[in-house]
């Protein structure tokens, strides 16, 4: 995708910030993931320092996404694009062939169907199967959602666990750890349970059918979960579609979605005006609600 200038995509999401620098050729030229741990204005002020350290005071056409961004892009004088839209500019430039993308967030999980028209389902308030999710079950086996990976790789076994609910999880899980169940097979099976409720909760009986794009951090940092939801898809080859920047998909998205010809502002704009205090409204649950109007789908039909 030809851009007019150097674009810049940040996406604010739950738990994370993602930014994506392109160049005029759609290039990713800058990218960094980060935790914010609700400390949204000063991660993103330390990657835009870090870019603009890399790259200088780079002139960049800036675009926010994410449930948690629409407050900064006016504190900033940013434009604003959903997430959905975002998403679906991105695949539609990588992966054009795409049918289905199945993408998980630290609170959020969406499928989006292309075939047949635009059908985006998404999870409520509660964060069940998503990656707080799996980061409250890795505290109960005592590592991380990286150890969880590494442990999933050598399961035997997979048990029924419920993913729809963290509570509910865990009074699977003690049972079977008072029992003696492997950490190895309870990884796997915690893995299992996020596929199990993605496809039943969200898709709904819906077929998951064709080349399907897995997207967002934990889809991309914890490969074990991937092939969970490959075997589970019983997906071969070319059914499977996992860019290297399928965690940025967002991010870079959005970066595509700047529409001026010349470039709104700098990296040291940016960083000046991040400098700054910006009081942050609690706004992810509200966006999410929005997110699944029937006008925000009637604008990435338009989009599209």
């Amino acid at each position: 995708m030809k851009l007019p200038c150097h674009t810049l995509g940040i996406d604010i999401g739950s738990t994370t910030v993602k930014i994506a620098i392109l160049n005029p050729e759609g290039e990713i030229i800058f990218s960094d993931y980060q935790r914010h741990y609700a400390n949204i204005q000063e991660t993103l002020a330390a990657i835009i320092k870090q870019a603009l350290k890399e790259l200088g005071d780079l002139p960049v056409s800036p675009v926010i996404t994410g449930s948690g961004g629409l407050t900064l892009s006016k504190h900033m004088n940013v434009p604003f694009v959903q997430e959905v839209v975002a998403v679906a500019t991105s695949l539609k430039d990588y992966a054009p062939r795409t049918d289905v993308a199945i993408e998980l967030g630290g609170e959020d999980a969406k499928i989006i169907y292309f075939t047949g028209g635009i059908d985006q389902r998404m999870n409520g308030i509660c964060a069940g199967g998503t990656g707080s999710f799996i980061d409250q079950m890795a505290t109960l086996l005592k590592t991380d959602a990286a150890g969880l990976n590494e442990y999933a790789k050598n399961y035997k076994s997979i048990y029924p666990i419920a993913a729809r609910c963290g509570v509910f999880a865990k009074t699977d899980i003690q049972p079977l750890i008072n029992e003696g169940a492997t950490k190895e097979d309870l990884s796997a099976s915690i893995f299992q349970a996020v596929v199990n409720q993605t496809i039943s909760g969200l898709a709904c009986g819906k077929p998951i059918r064709g080349n399907v794009a897995f997207l967002g951090g934990p889809l991309h940092f914890l490969t074990e979960l991937k092939q969970a939801f490959i075997r589970t898809l019983n997906l071969k080859g070319d059914e499977i579609i996992a860019p290297e920047h399928s965690h940025l998909f967002a991010a870079s998205g959005a970066a595509m979605n700047a529409k001026t010809d010349e470039c709104m502002s700098s990296l040291s704009k940016l960083d000046d005006i991040l400098a700054k205090k910006i009081d942050m409204e609690f706004e992810v649950a509200v966006w999410s609600l929005c997110l699944r109007t029937k006008q925000s789908m009637t604008i990435l039909e338009e989009t599209l």
